[in-house]
């Protein structure tokens, strides 16, 4: 019997097809990475994770040429640091994951059940700006304490109604800068420069183009003056956002107390993250 006429192909559906269904496709087809039990989540497969690393030593490398340093922050962040700041929050309120007990015990009908509540809630990392400027504010005594230059490589949770694959997640690895400076020029440069950093590291070492630009104000970071970004086109001719670097003006990390107003500037110190 003759099969002339018929296509078969490895991947289905095809990527002419549907775009996005494919992609999930193919990353499965290659042991990147799977769904996993908890909903919304992923298990990064050896090959995935083995592509994560080697992305992490040559960005990593580049942070470190212009004068960033790693450090690591806690994974779980009070309450009360998130309601200091509630515009940059109100971003990420419906996103958040809170730890409300600090133990399980068996019930009456055996059954494992939360116990011992908090005396104050604790917010599942959704990003760092609020647990890093406390300490930022313990660190920085005088202006000769500037500029921080910190980077974090870590993981944050985010709640997704709807996953993809190394694309949306409930919990990602990611990294994120965060600098203090004592002028705002020399913050605004210091978010042109890490897009510049973000901009060579897609396009030179992974290959991908992408277009450079400023979000509009409804598209900026939660409580950012300013959000710079990258933008790769898929292949379905829609825009995706590969990498964003935002100038934080004066909020989210508090050091007038410490500082004092020689040097000022005009008030707190510009705040940057990348």
């Amino acid at each position: 019997m003759s099969n002339a006429g018929s296509t078969k192909s490895a991947i289905s559906p095809r990527r002419d097809e549907d775009f996005p269904e494919w992609y999930q496709q193919v990353v499965r087809a290659a042991e990147l990475a799977e769904p996993s039990d908890v909903r919304g989540c992923m298990v990064i497969r050896p090959w995935g994770y083995g592509i994560w690393e080697n992305m992490q030593r040559q960005l990593d490398a580049m942070f470190r040429a212009t004068g960033h340093r790693n450090a690591y922050f806690p994974l779980f962040i009070p309450l009360s640091y998130f309601a200091r700041e509630a515009e940059h929050v109100e971003g990420f309120a419906k996103e958040c994951a809170v730890v409300t007990h600090s133990r399980l015990e068996v019930g009456p009908d055996g059954k494992m059940k939360p116990a011992s509540a908090l005396t104050e809630p604790l917010v599942i990392r959704p990003t760092s700006e609020t647990i890093i400027g406390a300490s930022y504010a313990k660190w920085v005594q005088s202006y000769r304490d500037l500029p921080v230059l910190i980077n974090q490589w870590a993981n944050v949770v985010r709640w997704e109604m709807r996953s993809r694959l190394f694309l949306r997640t409930t919990e990602f690895l990611w990294q994120e800068g965060h600098t203090v400076h004592e002028a705002e020029a020399e913050a605004r440069e210091e978010t042109r420069r890490m897009l510049g950093v973000y901009e060579t590291f897609v396009r030179d070492h992974l290959a991908i183009p992408v277009s450079t630009g400023e979000k509009s104000e409804s598209e900026r970071f939660p409580g950012a003056v300013q959000t710079l970004s990258i933008e790769a086109m898929m292949q379905d001719r829609k825009a995706i956002q590969a990498g964003t670097s935002h100038f934080l003006g004066q909020t989210g990390i508090r050091l007038d107390d410490q500082l004092g107003d020689e040097h000022a500037h005009g008030g707190r110190r510009r705040h940057d993250a990348w």
